[in-house]
């Protein structure tokens, strides 16, 4: 991680949730827009593994949902300044559209 990235994140025992004996924790981020991209890389695997284990509807599953989807707006923003010069529409639509597939793919994922 690097410095502004380590400053953002540390470690909280009330993400965590108890798994077979033992605590396995999410790390705490506080502003998952500021996390370096290839810092929300290895945290999106970590948080999607959590996903697939936690159960829907707990503010341990809540949590790692809405911090995927913050940790990734800044790829929707990416994204949508491709499509800035093509004249396809105000630029807040294009951002809104990205952040909703954003969402159903987190939804989705496997």
């Amino acid at each position: 991680m690097n410095a502004q990235t380590a400053q953002t994140a540390r470690t909280a025992k009330t993400a965590g949730t108890e798994q077979a004996g033992t605590t396995e924790e999410l790390p705490w981020i506080e502003d998952a827009g500021k996390v370096a991209p290839m810092d929300a890389r290895r945290l999106s695997r970590l948080f999607f593994d959590r996903l697939q284990v936690l159960e829907e509807g707990t503010p341990e599953y809540q949590y790692a949902r809405n911090t995927l989807i913050e940790m990734n707006l800044s790829l929707v923003r990416f994204a949508a300044n491709r499509f800035r010069n093509r004249g396809s529409g105000d630029m807040e639509d294009i951002i809104q559209v990205g952040t909703i597939g954003l969402i159903k793919a987190i939804d989705r994922f496997d």
